[in-house]
């Protein structure tokens, strides 16, 4: 259904994707959608999440799937399970972009690549008669309760819709939109907004001179991480002042909380996972015949020299005898001593509380005003998580919207096909 000339309008603020899948929605029902962003184009931050390939969700198990949002789970589960994983993939497929589930059980579009989806998801809305008011930064509410809106040159206009949903993202890569500036806006009118944090980050910890100029960017591949007692495996980098990766953000948020409250944390990385502590021992325990500990290292336990490097920076007198070098290379203790800035996080945590919302995402204090995606408060680590709840979040409000307005919802997608299904 297309907007008529009296078609009740909505505002949604923000072009990533929690604002582009509601605008859809709203447009699919019959409303008169206008999606004002402050950058020069949207999708930003969608197209460099595409960069390495677009992990758009997960393949797992449901139950497992929401518990990935820990104390969040509560209030993502019920708009997850509105809008599932295999739902996203039918979406995706409805616009032409077919999906596919790698070795890791993630989904990725067979493009691989963020830009197709987002060239036929804007077709699809230009179709949909959704506007677009680009360059529009935006500056809360006038005294009459109008949206403001200024232009790069300054220049200042209001809107007053029917509705606004607001989904400005996080503050992390500020460069892409999404600069946390409406945290204040939000205050100003009563709403209690939880700190906003980096999630899914870097650590930095005090190389010594030899890891940063040798090693930096190097991968430490096949390893697991653990600290308080959860562990991962998966892989990670060595940075110039730290370490990053996918196993290390998927501890992100146990480590930043640690250092936030002692001022480092205790990282252990087992260079060998794949070994039992007696296996690697036998492989230890054996005659050196004159060989370099770099050497036998590297011919016993098939380490590299990035993975020996992590070994004389915890010891660098290494242990002589078989069962402490085995111990250490199980168990190498890394400090880390702060979080990655929010501006180079790969997302954020903290935003709107679920408290100060109801049941359809609308703020309590501010009627007719509704939230979806990174502005809320939750987190969860990459692996598709990310993307899903804030497609999930995006269509909730817009449903929230219909609701309020008493428009019927219109359906978003099609049936899964038989290979989303059997994927």
């Amino acid at each position: 259904m297309l907007p008529s000339a009296t078609s009740p309008e909505a505002a949604v603020i923000g072009g990533g994707p929690a604002g582009l899948i509601a605008a859809e929605v709203l447009a699919r029902a019959g409303v008169a959608v206008t999606v004002y962003d402050r950058m020069p184009s949207v999708g930003r931050k969608l197209l460099m999440a595409g960069r390495g390939g677009l992990n758009l969700t997960h393949s797992e198990e449901f139950a497992r799937f929401v518990a990935r949002y820990a104390e969040a789970r509560p209030q993502l589960e019920p708009l997850i399970e509105a809008f599932r994983p295999e739902d996203l993939r039918a979406w995706c497929e409805e616009l032409g972009q077919e999906t596919f589930v790698g070795s890791s059980g993630r989904v990725f579009p067979k493009a691989f690549k963020a830009s197709p989806l987002l060239r036929a998801w804007l077709s699809r809305l230009e179709i949909l008669e959704v506007r677009f008011a680009l360059r529009q930064s935006w500056q809360g509410w006038d005294e009459e309760g109008r949206l403001v809106f200024t232009d790069a040159a300054g220049k200042s206009m209001r809107a007053k819709p029917d509705a606004t949903i607001l989904a400005l993202g996080g503050a992390s890569w500020p460069r892409l939109g999404s600069d946390g500036t409406w945290v204040e806006l939000l205050a100003q009118r009563g709403i209690a907004v939880s700190a906003l944090r980096p999630a899914n980050m870097g650590f930095t910890c005090p190389w010594s001179e030899i890891m940063r100029s040798r090693f930096a960017g190097e991968p430490l591949k096949r390893i697991a991480l653990t600290f308080q007692g959860a562990t991962v495996k998966g892989e990670a980098i060595v940075t110039q002042d730290g370490i990053e990766g996918g196993a290390v953000y998927a501890l992100s948020a146990r480590l930043r909380d640690a250092i936030e409250q002692d001022g480092s944390a205790l990282l252990h990385i087992d260079l060998r996972p794949d070994l039992s502590p007696e296996s690697l021992l036998r492989k230890l325990d054996t005659p050196r015949k004159g060989q370099s500990a770099s050497t036998f290292l590297r011919k016993a336990a098939s380490l590299s020299p990035v993975g020996i490097a992590l070994l004389r920076e915890a010891s660098p007198a290494l242990p002589a005898e078989p069962e402490a070098l085995a111990r250490l290379i199980k168990a190498v203790p890394v400090t880390l001593t702060g979080a990655k800035s929010l501006e180079r996080a790969i997302s954020t945590a903290g935003g709107v509380p679920f408290s100060e919302l109801d049941e359809h995402l609308m703020l309590r204090r501010i009627p007719g005003v509704f939230v979806a995606g990174e502005m809320l408060d939750w987190e969860a680590p990459t692996g598709g998580y990310l993307l899903q709840a804030t497609f999930a979040s995006g269509i909730a409000a817009a449903r929230g919207v219909l609701a309020s307005l008493q428009i019927p919802d219109a359906a978003l997608t099609l049936e899964p096909s038989s290979a989303t299904r059997q994927s």
